[in-house]
């Protein structure tokens, strides 16, 4: 099987080059775009901390907490963020995303959800996201608790007394929210002052996105996911970012090298092949931080604002330190002194790249045809693999990926030319599985688009009544 293999892989290029197609280059042969790496290497450890710092002396930052104080709660603290941004760059157009909410599930009285979003305009509508959440939760005992099986304490010792039981009033206990998630809303902020400030042209529009509601049950975002299919905004990528900024595990490990991006299935759907775009390429411009991809939707019994897109269809992953204490987790210990800075610089890193990239390319390409089925045949000797195509705008070129049916990843690719279609000569389709992203003149790349064989549907067999 493995020489078979090998010389259907050596007679590729002649194949190509027959076709007119070029010749078969992989990514990792190609230069760096410079201004990704200028962007990448402007990312600041000390602008990081500096917002950390301020996001933790708002005390709480908790949804239901108050808003009228200019100093201290949600309110305060969305202000901060939104001026914050707005003062970045007049091409960032920074507003409130707002939603009256009434009483429902975690939500215990009316109340007004402000997600603070920062949009930088391309050239196309499509939209890459990269987002945090700016609420916080302490509750006794936080999460390190509840991992362990203890019963909560009847009351955290270090935890500022609560207001007397009253639905209506604001819930002002102190909730620090440093790391979960102050880390993944200053990572959102500093990104939106580096594209910002970047100078560079991108083709699609990017959104700098820090919702409010995540420990409600993801509130905000579902809000916004919800308005975007109503108003079909084209949201292409969402980089969430939660609980990103220690490289200390509770457990004593310590790990300030990998990042884990959790990715919803099946196994090649959108979101996996993001994952899987952000491990190919984040890894090429942060050459020392290792991009784990998670083949699940999120940690166990854990969710994040990611699985709210993915619901309504978008394409999301969710990024994760590797090592967490949860100690410092839904818990008053949770403050500036559990991060740190150039572990969150890196992971930082990682998303710009991978957004920089995505939103420099081409969007991917359509693999379905009028009837949703994969555009792939055995055609013409019955025994290929016959690929098709939609034209994507802006791209010169296009990358073909396959890998083994029981792979986890791609394991071999070849660039062709402006081309919609290709056949690759006695490669089983039942063999393996097949992919295609499409490259811009400058070598941008989106990410691949799979050909899957759609869910098989099923009716029930009619019999004879009463047999």
């Amino acid at each position: 099987m493995m020489e078979r293999r090998s010389a259907i892989l050596q007679s590729l290029p002649v194949l190509l080059l027959a076709l007119g197609c070029g010749s078969t280059v992989s990514a990792q042969d190609s230069d760096l775009d410079p201004q990704i790496t200028k962007l990448v290497a402007t990312i600041s450890d000390e602008r990081l901390g500096v917002i950390l710092k301020k996001l933790e002396s708002f005390e709480t930052r908790s949804t239901l907490s108050s808003t009228t104080s200019t100093t201290r709660g949600i309110g305060a603290a969305r202000q901060w963020i939104l001026d914050e941004m707005k003062s970045y760059s007049p091409r960032l157009q920074v507003s409130f995303d707002t939603y009256q909410v009434v009483p429902q599930g975690r939500i215990t009285r009316d109340v007004e959800l402000r997600n603070v979003m920062a949009i930088l305009p391309g050239r196309s509508p499509r939209r890459i996201y990269v987002s945090g959440h700016y609420d916080t939760l302490a509750r006794p005992g936080g999460q390190g608790s509840s991992n362990a099986g203890a019963a909560a304490p009847a009351a955290d010792p270090d935890a500022r007394p609560a207001p007397a039981a009253d639905p209506n009033a604001p819930l002002d206990n102190l909730a620090p929210g440093v790391n979960d998630d102050g880390s993944g809303t200053a990572l959102t902020i500093e990104l939106a002052r580096v594209f910002s400030q970047s100078g560079i042209d991108f083709d699609a529009t990017l959104v700098f996105m820090c919702h409010v509601g995540e420990e409600q049950g993801l509130v905000g975002a579902r809000l916004h996911a919800q308005k975007a299919v109503a108003q079909k905004i084209p949201i292409e990528a969402v980089l969430n970012n939660d609980i990103v900024g220690n490289d200390r595990g509770g457990n004593g490990i310590i790990d300030g090298a990998t990042i884990r991006v959790y990715a919803e299935g099946p196994e090649d759907s959108p979101s996996r092949e993001l994952a899987r775009f952000v491990q190919r390429w984040g890894a090429r411009y942060v050459p020392s931080h290792k991009i784990r991809p998670m083949a699940r939707p999120d940690r166990f019994g854990r969710g994040g604002d990611h699985s709210a897109y993915n619901a309504l269809g978008f394409t999301a992953v969710g990024f994760r330190e590797s090592r967490e204490n949860f100690t410092r987790q839904h818990d008053v210990r949770d403050t500036y002194e559990g991060i740190s800075l150039p572990y969150l610089a890196q992971n930082a890193r990682v998303n710009a790249a991978a957004a920089a990239t995505l939103a420099l390319a081409p969007p991917p390409p359509g693999v379905l045809g009028e009837r949703n089925q994969p555009m792939i045949t055995r055609a013409p000797s019955g025994y290929d693999a016959n690929l098709t195509w939609t034209a994507t705008a802006g791209a010169a070129a296009y990358r073909i990926f396959w890998r083994e049916a029981w792979g986890n990843d791609w394991q071999q690719d070849v660039r062709v030319g402006n081309i919609t279609s290709i056949i690759l000569p006695n490669m089983q389709i039942d063999d393996y599985v097949f992919g295609v992203a499409a490259i811009d003149a400058g070598g941008h790349e989106s990410f691949v688009t799979a050909y899957v064989t759609p869910p098989r549907t099923s009716s029930d067999i009619k019999i004879k009544p009463g047999t």
